[in-house]
């Protein structure tokens, strides 16, 4: 039985309406999730795979990672770049011995793929969007029948390279929540969830705890401007120690002189509204603009919380409001370009106005 036929499956919205959004109880569904009971379809997500024997020199050449050394099952991210050190195009990866799985979100395969291609010149490698496979996403050791790879989260992840940036990662409030993306054909897709002796949770659920796990989605908070820096990927996608590949130079100038323009927070709204800010919606620190969220969510335990990005030097303990409603801010990446060194949460129901 397809994802979106189960009982109680009510499909979301935006870049998420292809799949469901929950089936009756989003925080009973992040509570199964985190359990390891639970499975959300993600096959709107994008996979491009690459083979040849060259494959994984040659993908180390243009991305931010390091991958000449990745070995058959290990998982990592890396992030294409553009020319001025934006952020174009993140992806998970992993490698089985003969092909390399580059995972993208919703809308950024071709794009990913297109760039490759246009770089193959006399290089031993194929490159393909594949829409034959499907993803499944789940927490916890178990992985689904059928499944061809699993790509497992390797964040909080240490350093990427030999340089050390930002907290401890046993600090890191994702700390043993073990992620992972199963990687399905999808002529199987509902055979394996057939299979499946748990229950299915929807993208809210998903969505609420990568928010607060802090952990950026490509498709809702990166924009043009955005640097790796700025959403703390330096910890889990970007080697600091390899050799050259585009945008380099500027991931090298913003880690050697720090302060990046704008930092990450994990922004505490008022549990008091019955609604959530919508995305890109502006952050105001009184009349004054200071930043925009970008992701929202209704966490099981924390209530309604989003990810934004503020301006480098506004007050860390900045009353803020977003849409009407009032908001702290939590720091990810300290205003110096390091990573939070404490993450201690203050669970906020109502703020002053």
């Amino acid at each position: 039985m397809k994802p979106s036929e189960r009982p109680g499956a009510v499909l979301g919205d935006g870049i998420d309406a292809p799949v469901p959004a929950h089936y009756g109880s989003p925080a009973r569904e992040q509570r199964a999730l985190l359990a390891g009971t639970a499975l959300v379809d993600l096959s709107h997500m994008e996979v491009v795979t690459v083979t040849g024997q060259d494959r994984l020199t040659w993908v180390h050449s243009l991305t931010t990672q390091h991958l000449t050394g990745l070995t058959p099952g290990e998982s990592t991210e890396t992030i294409l770049l553009s020319a001025e050190g934006r952020i174009q195009v993140p992806a998970f990866v992993q490698d089985d011995g003969e092909t390399l799985y580059l995972i993208t979100d919703v809308g950024q395969g071709e794009e990913l793929r297109a760039f490759l291609q246009s770089m193959k010149f006399m290089m031993r490698v194929d490159v393909a969007l594949r829409d034959d496979l499907s993803l499944l996403g789940g927490y916890g050791s178990e992985t689904v029948p059928r499944a061809i790879l699993t790509w497992r989260d390797p964040w909080p992840a240490v350093p990427a390279s030999s340089v050390a940036y930002g907290a401890d990662p046993d600090q890191h409030p994702a700390r043993g929540h073990d992620r992972y993306l199963a990687l399905v054909p999808a002529a199987d897709l509902e055979a394996a969830l057939d299979e499946w002796e748990g229950t299915m949770a929807g993208m809210l659920a998903w969505e609420a705890q990568r928010i607060v796990d802090l952990r950026p989605r490509p498709a809702l908070d990166v924009d043009d401007k955005s640097l790796p820096h700025e959403w703390d990927w330096l910890r889990s996608a970007v080697h600091l120690d390899k050799g050259c590949y585009r945008g380099q130079e500027a991931v090298a100038r913003t880690v050697n002189l720090g302060r990046p323009p704008r930092r990450a927070v994990l922004l505490q709204l008022d549990g008091s509204a019955e609604r959530l800010p919508a995305a890109g919606s502006e952050i105001l620190w009184g009349e004054k603009t200071v930043g925009k969220i970008t992701s929202a969510g209704r966490d099981m335990d924390e209530g309604p919380v989003g990810l934004g990005l503020l301006k480098r030097n506004t007050p860390l303990d900045a009353q803020l409001a977003i849409d009407g409603i009032p908001a702290l801010a939590e720091v990810i990446v300290n205003p110096d370009g390091r990573t939070a060194l404490s993450y201690d949460r203050p669970k906020i129901r109502k703020l002053a106005p």
